[in-house]
């Protein structure tokens, strides 16, 4: 079982990177450019010994407390057999 872990600044966080990729592009020429917001992004592959539910409660341990810094950052994450 295969777990993907998105994690992104919360909303209300400023992300200077973000804005900065954002004026980057910008300045290379693309439109339709409204927002940049960067972030993390985690596979994890677990081995065949949790249930759907256990592993679904696994991963959003991992995450609320080893990926995210929950003050700054928020997740989300799916499963995939």
């Amino acid at each position: 079982m295969h777990a993907y872990v998105y994690v992104s600044l919360k909303k209300s966080v400023l992300d200077p990177q973000g804005k900065t990729i954002q004026g980057a592009l910008k300045k290379l020429g693309y439109r339709g450019l409204e927002d940049v917001r960067q972030g993390k992004y985690f596979e994890i592959t677990l081995n065949g010994g949790l249930s759907q539910a256990e592993a679904e409660a696994e991963v959003e341990r991992m995450a609320r407390e080893v990926l995210t810094n929950p003050v700054l950052e928020e997740f989300r994450f799916s499963l995939e057999d």
